[in-house]
């Protein structure tokens, strides 16, 4: 059993391996949300996720026994590269198992790192029946998760956070397996009791949440999450009892939640997390946790790996939900002035055209009309009811795409 002995042991020997990463406060997020908040960037941490500690912590205590042939490890994503990073630094050979799925841009990143990709399964449970395979070959297999040396590693974070800061009121930690959480929970319990914890899941794959109900360990199905970094199916055996009695609570968040955390937490920290890193965040922006005026809350941003096409949808879906971007269209006489005059008005209504698109040749119109799609970047739903109410009271005809419209 990981106790918060082993865990400041680990952190003596982390602390020349990997970062040490800042506790921030949010003077933003602060006033946002009526409380003093806290971020722990593990998103800046080595990798760009909190794994690799837990993987550096692995190697390291099973190299110390035994010389080692070689490690492998199954993995979508963080794991992946916490192990091919934690092997380079031991000097080992590295495989990781990564679905078929899996994107190309994190199979890059565990290459760079000098892992050897294999790319096996249509789920990460079929990638770690064959990574178990290969590690039955001599090789070190270390888990996501579901070890007590993993969950020991991933304790450090608590002992930084307390640290850092006295008596937290509530501490949010994303929950996908459970060994974050675990860790955390193993030393804030011994040494700040008062303190909250409080895990975090996607409503796409409810895992611990259903198992902490149930009472018994469950499997659940996964929907597609932007939170795939915790999309785990089943939480790990150790980390559940630990979880069973060290979390005060476990919620769960939305999609909209969390694209809506994501850009936030860009948009106003310059903190590029990906969805699983933002999920403590959903967590207040849905209410799901209670805080006070005076609370002292820490969000623990597990990660920031994102692909960057997903970043763009992400941005631009948000933007036009939040009324920061409206799309139209307008029917209009086809002479020679008349789109000039419509985009007169839309500046004078201080909004910037980002796309236009001019089309003449429309099947449901007469043949002296044409119609103009525009894209504008707007201020927000007072902005866009501005546009319309001006533009419709000039005599234009014109259409709001639905998401655009005031609420």
């Amino acid at each position: 059993m990981t106790t918060l002995q082993h865990i400041q042991e680990a952190a003596e020997i982390l602390k020349d391996r990997v970062l040490r990463t800042p506790l921030v406060h949010s003077p933003y997020l602060s006033r946002h949300f009526g409380a003093q908040i806290y971020l722990k960037l593990e998103n800046l941490q080595n990798t760009g996720s909190f794994k690799v500690r837990g993987a550096v912590f692995k190697l390291f205590s099973e190299s110390q026994k035994r010389r080692l042939q070689g490690v492998v490890a199954a993995s979508a994503g963080n794991h992946a590269q916490g192990v091919a990073l934690a092997a380079r630094q031991a000097r080992v050979n590295a495989i990781v198992v990564m679905p078929e799925w899996a994107s190309i841009s994190k199979q890059e990143a565990t290459r760079a790192y000098g892992g050897k990709v294999v790319i096996s399964g249509k789920t990460v449970d079929e990638s770690l029946k064959k990574a178990r395979k290969l590690a039955g070959e001599g090789r070190l297999f270390i888990h996501p998760f579901d070890d007590p040396l993993i969950i020991t590693g991933q304790g450090t974070i608590g002992l930084e956070i307390l640290e850092d800061l006295r008596n937290p009121d509530k501490i949010l930690v994303p929950v996908g397996g459970g060994g974050l959480a675990a860790g955390i929970g193993i030393v804030v319990k011994a040494q700040s009791p008062r303190t909250r914890v409080i895990g975090v899941q996607s409503t796409a794959c409810p895992s611990a949440r259903e198992s902490l109900r149930l009472q018994r360990r469950v499997m659940v199905d996964a929907a597609p999450s932007l939170a795939d970094g915790i999309a785990v199916r089943q939480t790990g055996k150790r980390n559940y009892r630990i979880l069973a009695s060290h979390l005060d609570d476990l919620v769960t968040v939305n999609e909209s939640s969390i694209a809506a955390a994501i850009l936030m937490l860009l948009e106003k920290k310059k903190i590029l997390a990906e969805g699983a890193g933002a999920v403590p965040l959903a967590a207040l922006l849905e209410k799901s946790v209670h805080i006070k005026q005076r609370d002292k809350v820490v969000l623990v941003i597990s990660g920031g790996n994102m692909d960057s096409s997903l970043i763009g949808r992400i941005i631009s879906q948000q933007l036009i939900q939040n009324a920061r971007v409206m799309r139209m269209t307008a029917v209009l006489e086809d002479v020679p002035g008349t789109l000039a005059t419509l985009l007169s008005q839309v500046a004078a209504l201080k909004a910037n055209v980002l796309h236009i698109r001019h089309d003449r040749n429309v099947g449901d119109l007469p043949i002296n009309m044409s119609r103009v799609a525009i894209e504008l970047e707007t201020r927000g739903e007072d902005h866009v009811k501005n546009i319309l109410h001006h533009l419709r009271k000039a005599g234009y005809n014109v259409r709001a795409d639905p998401v655009a419209l005031p609420k």
